[in-house]
C-alpha cells in the first residue's frame, strides 16, 4: 500500500513580505498531480495545515478546493490538526466530510479510531494523533506528568490496545505531529516546550509499522519507520539548503517499509544567504546565481553604507532582509540585537534579563522554575482562548 506522506502545509503564511498563497497553490496542484502519477493509495497530512488559528479567508478558500480536489480523484486522506490549527475549527464537519474519503482527525479522544483500509495483503489501520497540549490533555488520557512524552506514550498506548484487538497481521501507520528527538529544528517552527523539554522519544512509537510526522520543517529520517516529510516550501532563511518534498512510502506485505523516497515539491524561487562588504557582494561574479533568489545578505562593512538596501536591490531585485555585522567589532558586545536572540528560546531571554536587571548573577534555580512554569500557562492559555473562541 502506498502513501504520500506530507506536512506543515502552513496556509496563509508570508515568507517575510512576500505572499505565498501562489505558491501553496501550486503545492496543491502538484500534491494531486503526484497522488495520480504514483498510484497513491492514501495521502497523509501530518497537522498545521494553517498557519494559525483564524487563517485568512484566502487560505480557507484553498484548503477548500485541495479538499475538493483529493475527494474527486477518489484517494482517502487522512489529516490532523498541528499546533498551529485550531483543531475545533479544522474539524468542523469532519463527520459529513469522512463520507468524501477526507478524514479529518483533530480531537485527541478519538485517537484510537482508525482509519481502515484494505488491500490483497489484509488491513491496513491508519491512526490520526493530533497534536497534543499536555495542559489540556493530561486528564483525558490520565498521563502521571504534564509533559509531551507523558501524553504523547499514554495516547500511544491507546493506539497499541487498538491494534491489539484487531485481526493478526494488521498493519499500522500512526499520524503525529511531535518533535522527536534526533530531529532537527528550523527557524520557523514556533516552540513547544513544556518544562522546558520539546522532544519525545523515538521509541514512542514503537509497534508501529510507519509514523508520519509533522512540526519540524526539514525532510528527515528519524529511523526506517519514523519520518518527518517537512514543509512543502520554505519558510525562513534557516531552510535555505532545505530540499523541499514529500515522502512516497510503500507498505509490504508484513508491515516491512517496502520503499521510501522523496517527491520533490516545487520552488516559488530559490534561497541564498550571501555575506560579505557592499561592493563585494554587487560586483562579485560568484553572486550571479543569486540574482534571482530571494535574499539574505549580511554586510560586514566597518561602516555602515549609505542607502544600503536600494544599492542592494538593484543586483538582487528579491532581496527581503538586510543584516550587519561589521569586520573587526567584538562579537560579544558588538552583535545586533537580533543577531544576540538568534537561536536563544524565550526562557533563556528572560534569564539574561533577570541577570542583567540583577547586576549580577544568572537566575538560580528557583528563579527559573518560576519563569518556566509563566511561559508554559501563557501558552496553555493561548492554546485553550484559540480552541474555544
Amino acid at each position: 500500500m502506498k502513501f504520500l506522506h506530507t506536512s506543515d502545509w502552513h496556509l496563509g503564511r508570508a515568507f517575510h513580505r512576500v505572499n505565498l498563497l501562489g505558491a501553496q497553490a501550486a503545492f496543491v496542484d502538484h500534491l494531486v498531480d503526484s497522488v495520480r502519477a504514483h498510484g497513491v493509495d492514501a495521502v497523509l497530512v501530518a497537522g498545521d495545515v494553517y498557519d494559525r488559528a483564524v487563517p485568512p479567508l484566502p487560505a480557507v478558500e484553498l484548503y477548500d478546493r485541495a479538499l475538493h480536489r483529493l475527494a474527486e480523484i477518489g484517494v482517502p486522506t487522512v489529516m490532523i490538526s498541528g499546533n498551529h490549527d485550531s483543531a475545533r475549527r479544522l474539524g468542523v464537519g469532519a463527520g459529513l466530510i469522512d463520507r468524501a474519503g477526507i478524514h479529518l482527525r483533530t480531537d485527541p479522544a478519538g485517537c484510537a479510531d482508525p482509519v481502515v483500509l484494505a488491500d490483497e495483503h489484509g488491513e491496513v489501520a491508519l491512526y490520526g494523533l493530533p497534536y497534543l497540549e499536555p495542559a489540556l490533555v493530561k486528564d483525558e488520557f490520565r498521563a502521571e506528568k504534564v509533559g509531551h512524552e507523558a501524553v504523547l506514550g499514554a495516547a500511544m498506548d491507546r493506539i497499541r490496545a487498538d491494534l491489539a484487538g484487531r485481526p493478526a497481521g494488521t498493519r499500522s501507520v500512526v499520524l503525529a505531529h511531535a518533535f522527536v528527538t534526533g530531529g532537527q529544528a528550523s527557524d520557523s517552527e514556533r516552540d513547544i516546550a513544556v518544562g522546558g523539554v520539546e522532544a519525545v522519544p523515538a521509541s514512542v512509537f514503537d509497534g508501529i509499522d510507519y509514523a508520519a510526522l509533522g512540526h519540524l520543517h526539514g525532510c528527515q529520517t528519524i529511523n526506517e519507520r519514523v519520518r518527518y516529510s517537512g514543509s512543502p516550501l520554505a519558510y525562513s532563511f534557516s531552510e535555505a539548503d532545505q530540499r523541499k518534498s514529500m515522502w512516497l512510502v510503500e507498505l509490504g506485505a508484513r508491515g516491512e517499509i517496502a520503499s521510501a523516497r522523496r517527491i520533490d515539491t516545487p520552488v516559488p524561487r530559490p534561497l541564498a544567504r550571501i555575506r560579505g562588504r557592499l561592493d563585494d557582494l554587487l560586483e562579485d561574479p560568484a553572486h550571479t546565481a543569486h540574482e534571482a533568489s530571494w535574499v539574505e545578505a549580511v554586510l560586514t562593512d566597518p561602516v555602515r553604507p549609505d542607502d544600503p538596501m536600494a544599492r542592494l536591490l538593484a543586483r538582487f531585485p528579491h532581496a527581503l532582509t538586510l543584516g550587519f555585522d561589521p569586520e573587526g567589532r567584538p562579537q560579544e558586545t558588538g552583535a545586533s540585537y537580533a543577531q544576540r536572540l538568534r537561536g536563544r528560546s524565550d526562557q533563556e531571554i528572560a534569564e539574561d534579563f533577570v541577570a542583567h536587571v540583577r547586576g549580577g548573577g544568572p537566575a538560580d534555580e528557583a528563579e527559573r522554575a518560576v519563569l518556566q512554569g509563566a511561559f508554559d500557562d501563557v501558552r496553555t492559555d493561548d492554546t485553550r482562548r484559540e480552541t474555544h473562541r
